[in-house]
């Protein structure tokens, strides 16, 4: 069977975390060193979104030093060998990602090697690596910024992704920070199914697939972090509606629909089942949105239908990632903003899936969940993966 290397992935979209530092961050940090006390994994890569937050300016120094504390902890002392990048100049828009990484080795974990892709050979890692800034000249870490026709009716977003490649006991694998386009509107995800803001997605995922696939020998790869897929809302709201009626509620200096309220009729008190706004989603089925019952929405999760050629990913057995509430004592709770989605994802290569362990009677030790959640972490929880990764011997 060979060597087995327990490997922990996490992602977290981690832009309320700085816009409400104070108040997350201890929270955030306990969550995330429980799971690795729990799993005792050898390697560990987090890959991290919107760094910095809305407000990255202003916050993008107190972002850094957050790496750095995960990456001067106690908690993380038997990792001997760490490599931090950070995407911080955002003085560079053209290039600018604020996305963040950083990659944990074990010291027991003996061998490792990362790729230099200018090089064009894997090398040992030793000691602390820290790498912030624009990242341009960083030779083991390959990021670019989706172009402006990715996303053509909007704002040009701090949206891309950003490529590591490893080498543990023989076995290559590509791990791929990726943070794809949200939904801007509501009113627009809801016209047509899929949305348009799925296309756009979808888009910009194939690129990342075809760039990290295009090498003279493409390695198993893992793709984690805020997808921002989104469930179906149109097909939702059609199943969840079907004798509603439906009132369009029109701005009163233009045309445009400002709300749409899908209300239950043959009552003498009418009941609001959804009222949709831009950035608003209101709805009476609460019962589909609790988190210990979130997972009914699932049937509607259906982005990543059209890769399942090309990747794949564990059973979701988690409620929606986002949008949780950012309020410190409701942790549990979703905002009214959107409707709730499984944002944050892990998806691999099929080879990527070959390499996990399984044991022959079909007992698993692979871990598919989310970070913390009864403890308020923002309005994305972190999406964590664990496994024992298969040696090529």
């Amino acid at each position: 069977m060979g060597t087995l290397t327990d490997v922990l992935l996490v992602t977290a979209n981690v832009g309320s975390l700085f816009d409400n530092l104070g108040e997350i961050q201890n929270d955030w940090l306990r969550e995330f060193y429980m799971t690795v006390d729990t799993c005792k994994p050898r390697f560990v890569a987090l890959h991290f979104q919107e760094v910095g937050g809305k407000d990255y300016k202003a916050n993008m120094a107190h972002a850094e030093n957050f790496f750095w504390t995960i990456e001067s902890s106690s908690e993380m002392s038997d990792f001997d060998r760490a490599c931090v990048y950070i995407d911080s100049d955002f003085k560079t828009e053209d290039n600018f990602t604020a996305l963040g990484s950083i990659y944990f080795i074990h010291k027991s974990l003996e061998n490792i090697q990362q790729y230099d892709f200018s090089a064009k050979e894997f090398r040992s890692v030793s000691g602390r690596n820290r790498y912030a800034g624009s990242l341009y000249g960083v030779t083991t870490v390959e990021k670019e910024k989706f172009q402006r026709d990715f996303w053509p009716d909007r704002k040009w977003s701090r949206k891309g992704y950003m490529r590591t490649r490893w080498m543990i006991h023989n076995q290559g694998v590509d791990l791929v920070n990726v943070h794809l386009f949200h939904d801007a509107s509501n009113l627009v995800a809801c016209k047509s199914s899929p949305s348009v803001y799925s296309t756009y997605r979808q888009k910009a995922l194939r690129y990342v697939i075809s760039r990290i696939s295009d090498d003279f020998s493409p390695l198993p790869f893992f793709l984690f972090g805020d997808f921002n897929f989104r469930i179906d809302t149109l097909s939702l709201i059609q199943d969840l509606s079907t004798s509603a009626e439906v009132q369009m509620v029109m701005k009163d200096s233009t045309n445009e629909v400002e709300k749409i309220i899908y209300e239950e009729k043959g009552n003498d008190h009418k009941q609001v089942l959804f009222q949709i706004e831009t950035k608003r989603f209101l709805y009476l089925h609460h019962k589909l949105f609790r988190e210990d019952t979130g997972r009914e929405l699932l049937e509607y999760d259906r982005e990543t239908a059209a890769f399942r050629d090309i990747v794949t990913e564990e059973e979701i057995l988690f409620p929606p990632s986002y949008p949780y509430s950012e309020e410190y004592t409701k942790p549990t709770q979703y905002m009214n903003t959107r409707c709730p989605s499984w944002c944050d994802r892990i998806l691999m290569s099929h080879s990527a899936q070959n390499i996990i362990y399984r044991s022959n009677n079909g007992d698993s030790n692979v871990v598919y969940n989310i970070l913390g959640q009864k403890v308020c972490m923002g309005d994305h929880k972190p999406v964590f993966l664990f496994f024992a990764l298969k040696s090529n011997v």
